[in-house]
């Protein structure tokens, strides 16, 4: 299928070629008939493209001081990738989508196959729409008219947080696409409507829709019209849909309201405010997002959880649902508004162009013979008779950043690359020349060439696709952690002990030099040592899915687990029991503040501590090491000390590179055979170990590993 997306590093727009998109659970698969470009928000999208590397740090200063706090903590050059990798991965275009129903995921009621939809999806002749941001059209609404469905929910949410009355007197500035929609629902409310923009041919349209339209470069003055209209009281409320810099905008809101007004910000604007703009008349400011409760809520939109009707009536889809009804009741005129039309493949007409566009609606027409196609050939290579042939099923951000920089120094063959959405393993595939991109991972696994699938997927999918690759007869490489619960263990276990293959997990640390070094140097008397390690992770926020037990598992069984193997492979042995205290009265069982304490088989201990609540300007990994009088200090994989080591000298060097390492092992393995990078039994060892610090601290007691 073809899509539309937009490249931030090069600043070119392209009409890409990928694999249409997997239906998940929860979601719909829609073929597109028609889309609406949304000419404000998308310019700024290709503008931000086009800028140079200074102009786009001048855009987001609040990224800069990002990117210079990681410089501090993990240097230049790891730095400048992680940010180069970031440009590098395009950005979809479009949010405003209209098609029929082709497939439901499962867990979705209320649609059929064949119902015409409006959602927020990309411009795309296909796309995988959560069923929480889809509505139904009306019988007698258009396909063309449908997609304003999204825009005009972003002004609806503006005026449902301004909340006018019949009669009350509003300005809306700024009447671009999302202005003149919000002015034109406020005269359907009832309400007396001034709009202001500098635009002619959006002052005439406006003024044909009831609105009292003025253009301030011929001379008004805003604030004193609106005073001299309202006899001197001023408008009820504001609604700002406008996109400027200019501090000048908001101030003149304040100024042009009644006392006791109100202002709503829709667009984007300059935010310096005089307080006493606003506090002498009382006036109330609030920022809108997007269309309506349930935005950037994960439960809303991608678990399909929503909101009771009694206690949020209108959700971001009930208010699609009353644009759409708007449309339909003839509420809502929107025709005037498309200036374009124009087919799929002619898109650098609307995009070629944007900067000095004047048009107001653009409607990208699709063609309807579109054929879905799960996987698409990047390049042609052979692969019979290769032993090592990788597949790769995620294509997020570990797999772009570490996974396949690593693969490419070691020459590995890779076959396939696997993403539910298809852009970002066809963006991978052209990048690092991998042979096809596909959103049916079970191709792979069907391919007698593959022999090694490697999954980097999110957690809760981890053991099921070991399982599905072990079946199939491939070698597993999975990313931390191997599973998140006991049962996902079992059948793991299970499916190992049945099929003659390897898994591996990505313990990376192990395969660190310094680590290597480290081990090195305690020899092989498997005498009981003492280690401390602390993880500064830094703060992640309680939405992310990380933290949700049944998507992530949480920190420690899904991060704190490498620590549990370094200590191991330090230690020579396997734990044998746990304990684990978390910090707070009450802790939750997905706490990230939280010293975890080992016991080995062979009598060491170790005392790993994962904070969260650290300064991102001290390292991030430490690790001391206790043995026979002598003492090693890792530093943040840059330095170790040694203290009381005959012979072994401390070592300054680069980041580390466990990663290659682990890679590299894993890739001989493969093609010339050998043992396995890690023993399987100590895999499950340190799984256990996670599970059981999670156990011991919901039971307050030690945990034995059997």
């Amino acid at each position: 299928m073809k899509q539309i997306i937009q490249d931030l590093k090069k600043g070119d727009t392209i009409l890409e070629d990928v694999p249409v998109p997997k239906v998940k659970a929860g979601a719909l698969l829609i073929r597109t008939t028609r889309s609406l470009v949304s000419l404000g928000t998308e310019r700024m999208l290709v503008d931000f493209g086009k800028a140079n590397f200074l102009q786009k740090a001048k855009q987001q200063p609040d990224k800069v001081k990002m990117v210079l706090d990681k410089v501090k903590t993990d240097g230049l050059r790891p730095t400048l990738d992680a940010v180069f990798n970031k440009l590098g991965q395009p950005l979809p275009l479009g949010y405003c989508n209209v098609g029929e129903v082709i497939a439901i995921g499962k867990g979705v009621q209320g649609f059929s196959v064949g119902d015409r939809v409006a959602s927020n999806g990309n411009h795309a002749e296909f796309v995988s729409v959560p069923k929480n941001l889809v509505a139904k059209i009306p019988d007698n609404v258009s396909d063309e008219e449908a997609t304003f469905t999204v825009i005009g929910s972003i002004g609806l949410q503006g005026i449902r947080l301004l909340n006018p009355t019949f009669g009350e007197t509003i300005v809306v500035v700024g009447l671009g696409l999302i202005g003149l929609v919000t002015a034109e629902l406020l005269v359907s409310n009832g309400c007396n409507v001034i709009g202001f923009d500098f635009d002619n041919e959006k002052i005439r349209i406006a003024k044909e829709k009831g609105i009292t339209a003025i253009n301030p470069s011929e001379g008004t003055d805003q604030v004193k019209f609106v005073e001299s209209i309202t006899d001197g009281v001023g408008a009820d409320g504001v609604i700002i849909t406008a996109s400027n810099k200019s501090n000048e905008i908001i101030s003149q809101s304040a100024r042009m309201c009644r006392k006791r007004g109100r202002v709503v910000l829709v667009g984007v604007i300059g935010l310096d405010i005089s307080r006493a703009d606003f506090f002498e008349k009382e006036i109330t400011f609030q920022v809108s997002c997007s269309y309506g409760p349930g935005r950037y809520d994960e439960n809303y939109e991608q678990n399909g959880q929503d909101y009771p009707i009694g206690f949020v009536r209108w959700t971001e889809k009930r208010n699609f649902e009353a644009v759409l009804n708007a449309l339909s009741k003839g509420a809502l005129n929107v025709q005037s508004l498309i200036t374009d039309r124009v087919s799929l493949l002619d898109y650098q007409k609307i995009y070629g162009n944007m900067g000095n566009s004047k048009s107001i609606a653009a409607i990208l027409e699709y063609p309807l013979e579109s054929k879905i196609v799960s996987s698409i050939v990047i390049s042609q290579k052979s692969f019979e008779g290769k032993k090592g042939v990788i597949g790769i099923i995620g294509a997020g951000n570990f797999t772009s950043s570490t996974m396949m920089p690593n693969l490419k120094k070691v020459s590995a063959d890779v076959k396939y690359i696997a993403s539910s959405g298809g852009l970002s393993s066809t963006t991978m595939a052209k990048k690092y020349g991998i042979a096809r991109s596909t959103t049916n991972y079970q191709e792979m696994l069907e391919d007698e060439n593959v022999d090694l699938v490697l999954i980097t997927t999110q957690h809760n999918s981890h053991a099921r696709m070991v399982i599905e690759a072990a079946n199939a007869g491939k070698s597993v490489f999975v990313e931390k952690p191997l599973a998140i619960s006991e049962k996902e263990l079992s059948e793991v276990i299970e499916s190992y002990e049945k099929n003659n293959v390897n898994i591996s997990v990505g313990f990376n640390r192990r395969f660190a030099p310094l680590a290597i070094k480290m081990n090195k140097a305690l020899g092989n008397d498997n005498t009981p040592i003492n280690i401390i390690a602390t993880m500064n992770a830094g703060f992640i926020p309680k939405n992310t899915w990380v933290h949700d037990m049944k998507v992530g598992g949480g920190r420690i069984i899904g991060e704190a687990c490498h620590y549990i193997d370094l200590c191991s492979y330090l230690a020579g042995a396997k734990v044998v029991s746990v304990c684990m205290n978390a910090m707070g009265k009450n802790p939750a069982e997905d706490t990230d503040n939280a010293s975890i304490l080992l016991k080995y088989e062979n009598g060491s201990t170790a005392v790993i501590n994962y904070f969260a609540n650290g300064s991102k300007s001290y390292s991030k990994e430490r690790l001391e090491v206790y043995s026979q009088e002598r003492t090693m200090v890792m530093d943040n994989w840059r330095k170790v000390k040694f203290y009381g080591f005959k012979g072994a000298r401390n070592f300054s060097g680069k980041q580390d590179k466990g990663h290659f390492n682990q890679f590299q092992k894993l890739i001989d393995q493969h093609k010339k055979g050998g043992e396995p990078i890690i023993p399987f039994d100590s895999i499950v060892n340190t799984t256990k170990a996670s599970f059981a610090a999670i156990t011991s601290l919901k039971e307050g007691k030690w945990i034995s590993i059997e």
